[in-house]
């Protein structure tokens, strides 16, 4: 069994920053996939970012050049760096662990950009 905590979510004005946490525990195996998804309101739930044990990465073009994945292994943490925020960044933030027998999910966090 794996547990995803997200924090780091609120309000910020457009131009801003935030930095998503979602710290996992559980057993991991080498092959998860984590990821961040984001549901707008009103809007199915989407791909963020994702981030390999390995450390490769992959981005929505709608957020590339302005969010980084990270991983800290030792602080068994998953970050969402997201800078130069934008007023269609809002919604629900979750954190995902996936590989090819299960999928976790995190609670979710809020994420507000006003303009």
């Amino acid at each position: 069994q794996v547990q995803l905590v997200e924090s780091g979510g609120g309000l910020v004005q457009a131009g801003g920053s935030l930095r998503l946490s979602c710290a996992y525990s559980g057993i991991i195996p080498s092959s998860t996939t984590m990821a961040w998804y984001r549901q707008a309101p009103g809007k199915q739930r989407g791909v963020v970012a994702t981030i390999t044990l390995g450390g490769s990465t992959t981005y929505a073009d709608s957020v590339k050049g302005r969010f980084t994945i990270s991983r800290d292994a030792g602080k068994a943490t998953v970050y969402l760096q997201m800078n130069s925020l934008k007023p269609e960044d809002t919604g629900v933030y979750y954190c995902n662990s996936r590989n090819i027998v299960e999928d976790y999910w995190g609670q979710g966090t809020q994420v507000t950009v006003s303009s």
